[in-house]
């Protein structure tokens, strides 16, 4: 993005270009694998948006449901229960949320509660959703995903022009959104989401959607790269700092003064 270009997020505008913002991931699901990003209750969720925003994040990914295809799906009134007392608290702290969900009725709650960012692991293209986004005039993120949402996949299509296909992908997308009055998002091109996979082989393409990201630069959109959670550490730095070099708009991580710190140190955040 040019460095006059910016996110609009209601009252708040934030600066693109020469910026990667940092967004932390929260937790209300106890399923979710990632134990260290998961709160308790609202008051901890407020603790760690905090602590978060102290190490400098600018925004914060509010999840209800655990995408990982082996955890259960769960009832959008039990994601709603979870999601919007927490949503109202950061909300009124001044945080800037987004709700992660693939479930319309939820991302309309959670927008009424005052999320700024509706995170569609269902690659927006529910009609529902896309109703409640436009209805809203919130931003979107549309996140690549190889299925209707993260529970309904199977095997990750690994090939080598992958950055370049799920540019094509979202070029298409965009023309429809685009139809339909849907102009403000951001593109995920879902690496950071479970298959059932060959592990190393989409390690490896992760790798290389996220070093071939200028594809989907030219689309002219912000991008969002979420980083995967490895096994090993040192592979989820490699992620921060290739995405940061290669002029991430946003970063989604689990490891925010990790991230945070390489962002500084990139000298990229804002």
């Amino acid at each position: 993005m040019d460095g006059g270009a910016s996110i609009d997020l209601g009252e708040v505008v934030l600066p693109l270009g020469g910026v990667t913002h940092v967004m932390g991931v929260i937790n209300v699901s106890p399923d979710s694998k990632n134990l260290h990003t998961v709160a308790h209750s609202v008051d901890e969720a407020l603790l760690m948006a905090d602590r978060y925003r102290g190490w400098g994040a600018t925004l914060i990914d509010l999840g209800g449901q655990s995408s990982h295809l082996d955890n259960p799906t769960i009832d959008e009134i039990e994601e709603i229960s979870r999601v919007v007392p927490v949503i109202e608290a950061l909300a009124a702290e001044g945080h800037l949320v987004a709700i992660d969900t693939w479930k319309p009725d939820v991302a309309r709650a959670a927008v009424e509660a005052g999320a700024v960012i509706v995170n569609d692991t269902g690659g927006l293209r529910d009609p529902e959703m896309k109703s409640v986004v436009a209805g809203a005039g919130v931003a979107a993120v549309a996140v690549y995903v190889e299925g209707a949402n993260p529970h309904e996949v199977d095997e990750v299509e690994i090939r080598p022009d992958k950055a370049r296909h799920t540019a094509a992908e979202f070029a298409r997308l965009i023309s429809v959104l685009e139809s339909e009055g849907i102009r403000n998002v951001i593109l995920d091109p879902g690496i950071a989401l479970s298959y059932r996979s060959d592990y190393e082989a989409y390690t490896r393409m992760q790798l290389e959607v996220i070093a071939g990201s200028e594809e989907l630069h030219q689309l002219g959109k912000p991008i969002l790269i979420p980083i995967p959670r490895k096994r090993d550490f040192h592979r989820v730095v490699a992620y921060i700092s290739l995405a940061l070099e290669h002029r991430a708009d946003i970063i989604r991580v689990h490891d925010v003064a990790v991230a945070c710190d390489l962002a500084r140190l990139f000298d990229r955040l804002p």
